[in-house]
């Protein structure tokens, strides 16, 4: 009886290292077939999890309730598990470099509740080389056995994408990859019993991570070039979107929409493949660029208020901002790596005064991660400007009265609304006299 069977059978368990967006979705899943013990160190969300409680809105609090999944930070109880799936994120520091602490500190963890004979998946997103050459090292420094003789390692990168309730893992062809063809024969079996879409066996781990690293950068690279597209289209007082939209009638015209570009994974991949390329003497010259027209959007975007306030004849100092929206993306309550703090940050620097309002981002972490005090739509009256920076469903029902709550008591001409991802009519707004702007 192989390791597959062992699980098929609940006579082997699975371990879930990381038990956040990709994470929890993973344990749940696998917890449906087999015995799961899904591990975090954070002690405040494993009793959240125990509790039913799901922030990641990922798979609801309904969902967590019922799984059988053993929820813990005691890393103890990894010994118990044959097959493990290391989930945790890969940011970077703030040079833009690679920060792999956390899949170095997870290694480190797993390496001494290490089992022999146990299977390890990688599924944080890393640049090529680094499964092979540095999470075993370390898993073999702690556990103090071999690789390929006292366990096995392969590597499977997620494709989970937060708030997208089509897209998830089961309907999304998995890349599996292993050391050599009894690890990967056994890592692909254990994945088909989730992923009905089948799964794709990689001919290396590095050729996996490569393909995981690379599916951000095209995207990345992509809107970048309607950023540029925005920036040329403003400048010709030309509306972008219109453009986009006739374009879009041609069957093969990739259809991207300029924005902010943030998150863990899109605005953090890239600089990951540029790290590794430029070890082995090659910079990078069209991956960087569009990083950093991505990086410089925050910044373009205040400079455009500031342009509309002032046309407005809205005295620019101490001027009042709503910004409607604080996560990295719409429908989801990850705030990691958003870029609308971008906005905030160059407001401040020009003395406006913003005040931010989410309907999903929880404000403990908001406030914890960035020092923002994010409040009630209630709360916010008086401003001057109304920024939407997150197209949340909730923001999509917004009409002319619910944004007249916010502003002063001032005319229409005396208000600037700024439409980032352009979910209002922009026409109806004009005519109603209303200075508004849009990328």
């Amino acid at each position: 009886m192989d390791l597959y069977e062992k699980i098929l059978s609940r006579k082997a368990k699975i371990a879930v290292i990381g038990l956040g967006y990709v994470g929890m979705p993973i344990s749940v899943a696998f917890a449906s077939k087999a015995d799961v013990i899904g591990f975090d160190i954070n002690e405040d969300k494993v009793e959240l999890y125990k509790k039913g409680i799901d922030p990641t809105n990922e798979v609801g609090n309904e969902v967590i309730k019922k799984t059988t999944a053993e929820f813990t930070s005691d890393q103890k109880k990894l010994r118990e598990a044959s097959f493990h799936i290391v989930a945790v994120p890969t940011p970077v520091n703030a040079d833009h470099t690679p920060d792999l602490r956390p899949v170095d500190s997870a290694s480190q963890i797993l390496g001494r509740n290490l089992a022999e004979g146990s299977v390890v998946v990688y599924e944080s997103t890393v640049y090529p080389g680094v499964t092979e050459e540095i999470c075993i090292p370390i898993l073999e420094k702690e556990s103090g056995m071999k690789c390929g003789r006292d366990f096995k390692v392969g590597y499977s990168p997620e494709r989970i994408n937060p708030g997208d309730k089509v897209h998830r893992l089961e309907n999304i062809i998995k890349i599996v990859s292993g050391m050599d063809e009894e690890s990967l024969d056994i890592i692909a079996r254990v994945y088909s019993l989730i992923v009905s879409a089948g799964v794709h066996k990689a001919e290396s781990i590095k050729i996996a991570e490569a393909a995981k690293v690379i599916e951000n950068s095209q995207r990345d690279i992509n809107i970048a070039f309607m950023n540029e597209l925005s920036i040329i289209f403003n400048r010709m007082n030309i509306d972008t979107s219109a453009v986009l939209k006739a374009a879009g009638t041609k069957w093969n015209f990739l259809k991207f929409t300029p924005g902010l570009v943030g998150g863990h994974c899109i605005g953090v991949d890239p600089y990951y493949l540029t790290y590794r390329a430029e070890q082995l003497g090659y910079h990078s010259q069209i991956i960087l660029s569009g990083r950093r027209i991505n990086d410089d959007m925050g910044e373009y975007v205040v400079e455009n208020l500031i342009k509309r306030l002032i046309k407005a004849d809205v005295p620019v100092k101490n001027a009042r901002i709503a910004i409607l929206g604080f996560t990295f993306k719409e429908n989801c309550p990850d705030t990691r790596n958003t870029r609308v703090i971008d906005i905030i940050n160059a407001l401040r620097e020009y003395e406006l005064i913003p005040a931010i309002a989410d309907p999903l981002a929880n404000n403990a972490e908001a406030r914890r991660e960035y020092g923002i005090e994010l409040k009630k739509p209630e709360e916010i009256m008086d401003v001057d400007a109304v920024i939407i920076a997150v197209n949340h469903d909730e923001y999509l029902k917004l009409g002319k009265d619910d944004l007249d709550k916010l502003f002063k008591k001032v005319p229409n001409n005396n208000k600037v609304l700024i439409d980032i991802k352009g979910i209002l009519n922009r026409t109806e707004y004009e005519q109603l006299g209303y200075t508004y702007w849009r990328l």
